[in-house]
C-alpha cells in the first residue's frame, strides 16, 4: 500500500506520521489486514530518517493499530472495530445552477434485493450469453493495438455498420454507417441531441404519461417541458403546443402504457414537424421483443424531410451495464452531434463496441433476441392472465404486444403508492405510474417481467394481492 503523509508545519515528525496513519486506520482508508510499507521505504518516500518512521510504527503497534509479523512486515490490526462513517461536509461552496437545484434527488435502489422483482426495464441477466461475450471481448483486447489511439467520436466503425444493417433489416430504418452515432445508452443520445439543438427556454413536448428520465434531462438543459396527452392511438398530435422545438415520443411501444402509435398519428406527427420546423425524437427502446402483430413502420422510415432522430439501446436487449446505445440522426445534425460527443467523452468503450459489432455480424445477436423473445412472451402471457384473474375489478391491463412490461390501470380508487410500499415490505417490488412518470393523470401500476421467472410470477402477484389492503 502506497501511503503519503503530509509533513508540512511544525512539530515532531514521528508524531505527525503517527497521527496520519492512525486517522487513516480509523476512517477505513487503511483496511484491516493491509500491509504497510517497510520503515526504510516509507522513510525514503517522505525524505525523513528511518528511525522517525520506526518510532511512529512502534507507537501504533503499542496502541493496537498495527501488528508486526516476523519476516513478513507490518500490517493493520485485524481486531479493530469497523470504521465509523464519515460525516457529510457542510453544504458550503459553489452552488449549481437553479435548474439543477430544482430537480429531484436520484432515487435510491431497494434496501434489499426483492424476492419478486416487477421493476421496469430490467432484462434477465441469465439470458445473456456471457461466455460468448467474454470470448468476443477477450479477442478484441488481444488485438489491443487497434485501440492505442483516440477513435472516431461517432463510435467504432464496425459497430456503426452493424447497427445500420440490423436496424435496416429488423426495423426498416433507412441508414448507413455514416448516419449512426454510438452512445453510452439512449440517455446520452438524448443528451447530445439537446446539446446541439436546444436553447434555454425552448419548448419540448413529451408524452403524458411518459418517460420521466427524458423529462428530467430536457429540463436540465433549461427547456420548457410540456406534457401532451396520449390515447389509444398514441400521442394526440392536435394537442401539440405552438413554438415546440422538439417532440419526444415512444411510438412503437409507448412508455409506460404500451400502446403503439397508429399510422394516421405517425403521418400527422411528421406533417406537423415539417410545418413547425421541429425535430421528432423517436425512442424505440424495446421494440425487438414483439410477441404478436406486425410492427408498424418506424417514424424514421416514413420521414422524408429529415425531421426524425431515431434512438435505440442495447440496455434492454443485452445488459444495462454495457451502456451501449445509438442515434440515427438527420444529416443536418450529424456533424454537430459528433462534435458534441468529442467534447463530452470522445468515443466511449471501443473494445466493447468492437465486440458488439462481431456479436451482431456473426448472427449471435439475432439468435439471442429469438431466444429471449420466447421467454419474455411466456412471462407476458402469464402476467397478464394472472392480473386479469386475480385483480378483476381493481386493475385493468392495457393491451400490448411487445416489450418487458405491462401497464395495469386502477379501477377502484386504491392508494397505489401505499400498496407499493406494503408490497415492498412483503418482498414484491412494483412501481406506480406516478413513480415512473413523475406524476401522471392516470393511476396504475407498471409491472415488469424482465427479471422475474415465469414460475415466480403467480407467487409475486399473490404477495401484491395480500398488500392491497392494510
Amino acid at each position: 500500500m502506497d501511503f503519503h503523509a503530509s509533513l508540512a508545519g511544525r512539530g515532531d515528525l514521528s508524531v505527525r506520521i503517527y497521527r496520519q496513519l492512525r486517522d487513516a486506520v480509523l476512517d477505513g482508508r487503511l483496511r484491516a489486514g493491509e500491509r504497510l510499507p517497510p520503515t526504510r521505504e516509507l522513510a525514503r518516500r517522505l525524505a525523513v530518517s528511518r528511525n522517525t518512521v520506526a518510532v511512529a510504527y512502534d507507537r501504533l503497534t503499542a496502541d493496537g493499530f498495527l501488528t508486526g509479523r516476523v519476516g513478513a512486515g507490518t500490517y493493520v490490526s485485524a481486531e479493530l472495530p469497523a470504521p465509523k462513517p464519515r460525516k457529510a461536509p457542510p453544504a458550503r461552496g459553489p452552488r449549481p445552477k437553479a435548474v439543477w437545484r430544482s430537480l429531484p434527488s436520484p432515487a435510491a435502489g431497494p434496501a434489499r434485493e426483492p424476492e419478486f422483482d416487477f421493476r421496469v426495464g430490467i432484462p434477465d441477466a441469465a439470458l445473456f450469453p456471457l461466455a460468448t461475450w467474454r470470448r468476443l471481448l477477450a479477442r478484441e483486447l488481444r488485438d489491443s493495438g487497434e485501440f492505442a489511439h483516440y477513435g472516431d467520436p461517432a463510435g467504432h466503425p464496425g459497430l456503426r455498420a452493424a447497427i445500420a444493417r440490423h436496424a435496416g433489416v429488423s426495423r426498416s430504418v433507412r441508414a448507413d454507417a455514416d448516419d449512426v452515432l454510438v452512445t453510452q445508452g439512449a440517455q446520452q443520445a438524448l443528451d447530445l441531441l439537446c446539446r446541439v439543438l436546444l436553447e434555454p427556454g425552448d419548448r419540448v413536448a413529451v408524452e403524458e404519461p411518459g418517460y420521466r428520465q427524458a423529462k428530467l434531462l430536457f429540463a436540465s438543459h433549461g427547456a420548457e417541458v410540456v406534457g401532451v396527452p396520449v390515447d389509444g392511438e398514441g400521442l394526440d398530435v392536435a394537442a401539440l403546443p405552438s413554438r415546440t422545438k422538439l417532440v419526444y415520443v415512444t411510438p412503437s411501444h409507448q412508455f409506460p402504457l404500451g400502446t403503439p402509435m397508429s399510422l394516421a398519428r405517425r403521418t400527422a406527427l411528421l406533417a406537423w414537424a415539417g410545418r413547425a420546423d421541429a425535430l421528432v425524437v423517436e425512442d424505440d427502446y424495446d421494440s425487438e421483443f414483439r410477441f404478436s402483430d406486425r410492427p408498424l413502420e418506424p417514424l424514421q422510415s416514413l420521414d422524408r424531410g429529415g425531421r426524425v432522430a431515431y434512438v435505440g439501446s442495447f440496455s434492454k436487449t443485452l445488459l444495462p451495464m454495457l451502456r451501449l446505445g445509438f442515434v440515427v440522426a438527420p444529416a443536418s445534425l450529424r456533424d454537430a452531434l459528433r462534435h458534441a460527443r468529442r467534447l463530452s467523452d470522445w468515443h466511449g468503450d471501443l473494445p466493447a463496441q468492437a465486440a458488439l459489432a462481431r456479436f451482431v455480424d456473426e448472427g449471435l445477436f439475432a439468435r439471442h433476441l429469438r431466444r429471449a423473445t420466447k421467454v419474455y412472451a411466456e412471462r407476458h402471457e402469464r402476467l397478464t392472465s394472472t392480473v386479469d384473474r386475480v385483480f378483476a375489478g381493481r386493475l385493468s391491463v392495457v393491451p400490448s404486444a411487445a416489450g418487458l412490461h405491462v401497464c395495469a390501470l386502477a379501477e377502484d380508487g386504491t392508494d397505489l403508492a401505499a400498496v407499493a410500499t406494503r408490497a415492498a415490505d412483503a418482498g414484491a417490488a412494483v412501481q406506480t405510474l406516478s413513480d415512473l412518470c413523475g406524476g401522471s393523470p392516470l393511476s396504475g401500476l407498471v409491472l415488469g417481467y424482465g427479471s422475474i421467472p415465469a414460475d415466480r410470477i403467480d407467487d409475486g402477484l399473490a404477495a401484491l394481492n395480500r398488500a392491497w389492503r392494510p
